[in-house]
């Protein structure tokens, strides 16, 4: 009998639920996986929204994980300068097979030091962060390179899932998952994106998100300096 399919998603303060429940659930249906939840410590972890998470396991007690996932959300712009996290996924990272993220997870990874001559994707707002952690900037839903696998922004992460599964199972798991999970996107406005949206909203929503935008561009700005300082 085959070991199970080590698969393990950190949890954070202000993480953002969806970027981690979307994957979570598609994970759920994958067979022979077992899935952990990931922190510091046991203990009651707030979203960004009023659903708080409860970890499964410590980063001490962490196994060997073959696949790593970090999501995004606001507390992403405080664990770019988290050593305690950051050196717990490059150990990770040393053995994982895959080594992915979901919307501002990609700036985490980039801040360990684990997206340095990958492409990347992340939320849209965040794209011009990845450089700095020598990272390739890529527009897209769900990025593959080598075993860094990254999604966009929040409902990305269900194409990101659905994508690792068909890579670590094969297509017809992924699409009987995709079909149990009735995920058929059929939006009621076309404004998912600063492409399509209309101007008027893309600027409406840049100002509501004005002030945590200047807090993250300073958390990366520090974070980039601290990874490029010489050893």
């Amino acid at each position: 009998m085959s070991a199970p399919l080590q698969i393990g998603l950190l949890v954070f303060p202000k993480v953002t639920q969806l970027d981690f429940t979307g994957p979570l659930q598609v994970f759920a249906g994958l067979p022979g996986a077992k899935i952990h939840l990931i922190w510091k410590r046991i203990e009651p972890v707030p979203t960004d929204s009023v659903l708080v998470l409860t970890p499964t396991v410590t980063f001490a007690d962490c196994p060997q994980l073959d696949v790593i996932c970090v999501p995004g959300g606001a507390g992403a712009d405080d664990l770019v300068n988290d050593e305690e996290t950051l050196d717990f996924l490059r150990t990770q990272a040393k053995a994982a097979k895959y080594v992915t993220s979901v919307c501002t997870g990609s700036l985490v990874l980039g801040a360990a030091g684990l997206l340095e001559g990958y492409n990347a994707a992340t939320h849209w707002s965040a794209m011009q962060y990845l450089t700095a952690f020598g990272a390739t900037p890529t527009k897209t839903r769900v990025c593959v390179d080598r075993n860094r696998i990254t999604g966009g922004g929040v409902t990305a992460g269900i194409d990101f899932a659905l994508t690792l599964v068909s890579i670590l199972a094969d297509r017809k798991t992924a699409e009987a998952i995709q079909l149990g999970l009735e995920y058929n996107p059929a939006p009621p406005f076309n404004a998912g994106s600063p492409d399509a949206a209309p101007p008027d909203v893309v600027s409406f929503l840049k100002e509501r998100m004005a002030a945590r935008s200047a807090g993250r561009s300073d958390a990366m700005e520090r974070a980039a300096m601290r990874l490029n300082q010489p050893a």
